[in-house]
């Protein structure tokens, strides 16, 4: 059986960058949202990542394809489910939260939030990666990763989800937070069923 460890976010959230620096595989990337159109995938070891494509805003993409990116992204994981071992959701921690405020000011779940809970009912382990923390100041990382968390349904303060939530900055190569988390679930799952 095929062994999946999917990324999965918003447009521009940094997903390719993180999947470069997990993979050592070279991918398309780029400043404006939506390089990734597909799912690309690359094998390390004997499990594949898969970079999926950014939902939300993409330059010069109408609505409705948007809304058709974020339809094939919950197909693939219906689909795919029984194949992925670990999802990472990839946030871009710095405007989380102004995105979801948006959203929250019309009366609409975040995406990122129904994204979460989909996963999570699909019986998925997902961990969070809250990418572009350099963005933040010193003195507002720990409170705005306490609001991320609470957002997603998990009481603040954010420090009792360390396994759970990764602050990361793939861009600055700082990662180690979330490799940390996906070997020790990697181990976990291997001590459960010892093929994986």
């Amino acid at each position: 059986m095929t062994k999946e460890i999917i990324l999965i976010g918003r447009s521009n959230v940094g997903k390719s960058t993180l999947f470069r620096e997990l993979t050592g595989k070279k991918v398309r990337i780029g400043k404006r949202p939506g390089i990734t159109q597909h799912p690309f995938r690359a094998k390390v070891g004997e499990i594949f990542y898969v970079d999926m494509p950014g939902y939300g805003f993409m330059l010069n993409v109408s609505r409705a394809e948007q809304e058709k990116t974020k339809d094939s992204i919950v197909r693939y994981i219906e689909e795919h489910s029984g194949e992925i071992i670990l999802a990472i959701q990839v946030i871009d921690a710095a405007s989380f939260l102004d995105i979801a405020d948006r959203w929250e000011a019309r009366g609409e779940v975040p995406f990122e939030i129904e994204l979460w809970e989909f996963m999570a009912d699909q019986g998925l382990d997902v961990l969070l990666a809250a990418n572009k923390m350099d963005r933040l100041a010193r003195l507002d990382r720990d409170k705005a990763l306490d609001l991320i968390c609470e957002r997603l349904g998990m009481l603040p303060p954010w420090s009792q989800w360390i396994d759970r939530v990764a602050p990361i900055s793939a861009k600055r190569c700082q990662i180690e937070p979330l490799r940390a988390a996906i070997l020790k679930r990697l181990g976990e799952k291997a001590r459960e069923a010892p093929d994986i």
